[in-house]
């Protein structure tokens, strides 16, 4: 069971989100929500992918990956701007998605995720998955 944590703090955008991963993955994903920073804290604790809102979580992606470092971080923006792309992978970041970006987006990292998984576990090559996803 994969376990995500998508952290942003407009209720509607976490269940939009939310829906359309379950959806697509219905007996692979345990979902956790978060609103704010201190909730995003305290639910991040056996997560192994986390969508983070980057104007909520800006200052504290570089903390979450020093003390999760095999997390792998998805950080969420409305600003497509390459400054912000920068900012996000400066601060740990394994990749950047734009909420205006197409729904797929947001799969295909979740589809990385599952993948590397799978690469990880198996006797080849381990370093394609510690290699994998940097940005889409």
């Amino acid at each position: 069971m994969l376990r995500l944590l998508l952290a942003d703090e407009s209720a509607g955008f976490r269940q939009a989100v939310g829906g359309l991963l379950r959806a697509h993955f219905p007996t692979m994903v345990e979902l956790r929500e978060a609103g704010d920073g201190p909730e995003t804290l305290q639910q991040l604790d056996g997560a192994d992918v986390a969508f983070l809102d980057f104007s909520l979580h800006r200052e504290l992606a570089a903390r979450i990956k020093s003390e999760h470092p095999n997390l792998v971080l998805a950080m969420l923006t409305i600003h497509a701007a390459p400054e912000y792309r920068q900012a996000a992978f400066r601060q740990g970041a394994d990749y950047f998605v734009s909420k205006e970006a197409p729904a797929e987006h947001i799969l295909k990292v979740v589809r990385s995720v599952v993948a590397g998984r799978e690469v990880a576990t198996s006797p080849h090559d381990e370093q394609d998955a510690i290699t994998m996803g940097n940005g889409l």
